[in-house]
């Protein structure tokens, strides 16, 4: 990933946020990025907080045990550490948007957002419908969608299951997608389950083999939410000089996933 370049993360939801792949966009200053998600976690807090985002298409920024994420509301409040701009969505509205982006359409219309002020936002169009109005959702088609998978081929083949959230339509919708994975198998057995396989490979550009990579979030089938992870952050960030250290306690400091692990051992 490009500075300046548009990406999608934490797709599922509360699960499978690729929170090793973000701490490494920051500890390699990667900047200038729009962030795009649907009730993006505290990985979209922690980024912005670490100065790596000038926009967010999102429905909420936050931490979803405990509330607004507090980097999101200083650099929309007080431009700290720098301005942020955003595009406000609902969550069914951002999934119309990569769903668009994902078969090519102008736009995908739809009566939830009639009388809403998220019209005002942009990526949206009153129009009617047969005499009924109507709101035009129009195409999300993010540079790069990133995808955090129980298991993967070299080649970019990959298995997800569990709370799929908009992941297939974000990679579809991308120009590209990264995988990372917590177990990387041979080809064979997944294609022998195809069910399951959410994106073509043709689209993957990197596969990248991280297993714990989506702690603190929770992987259906290898691990669950680190609940207290989230609330020490949420606790910690909450004063700009307090994030700072966290920062670099949990992230500038670390410098790997591995090392990242073993700092949580006990």
């Amino acid at each position: 990933m490009r500075a300046g370049e548009s990406v999608a993360l934490g797709l599922c939801l509360e699960a499978s946020i690729p929170f090793a792949l973000g701490h490494e966009l920051i500890r390699q200053g990667t900047d200038r990025l729009t962030l795009v998600g649907p009730i993006s976690d505290m990985l979209f807090d922690q980024l912005i907080g670490a100065g790596c985002v000038d926009e967010v298409v999102a429905a909420w920024v936050g931490n979803v045990s405990a509330g607004l994420g507090h980097n999101y509301r200083r650099a929309c409040e007080h431009g700290e550490p720098r301005p942020l701009r955003v595009r406000d969505h609902s969550n069914y509205s951002l999934a119309l948007a990569l769903l668009a982006g994902a078969h090519g359409l102008p736009y995908v219309p739809t009566r939830t957002l009639v009388g809403s002020d998220l019209v005002e936002s942009g990526g949206f169009e009153a129009a009617e419908f047969e005499g009924e109005p109507v709101v035009r959702v129009r195409p999300l088609r993010p540079d790069v969608a990133v995808l955090h998978v129980q298991r993967a081929s070299a080649d970019g083949l990959c298995h997800v299951w569990g709370n799929l959230g908009v992941a297939q339509e974000a990679a579809l919708a991308a120009r590209a997608v990264v995988i990372v994975a917590e177990e990387i198998v041979p080809r064979e057995e997944l294609v022998a389950d195809p069910n399951r396989v959410l994106v073509p490979p043709h689209k993957v550009v990197a596969v990248a083999h991280e297993p714990r990579g989506a702690h603190p979030s929770p992987v259906l089938g290898c691990y669950d939410r680190d609940h207290a992870h989230f609330a020490e952050y949420h606790r910690r960030s909450r004063e700009r000089a307090d994030f700072e250290h966290w920062l670099d306690e949990w992230v500038l400091s670390v410098p790997d996933r591995g090392a990242y692990l073993r700092k949580l051992e006990p």
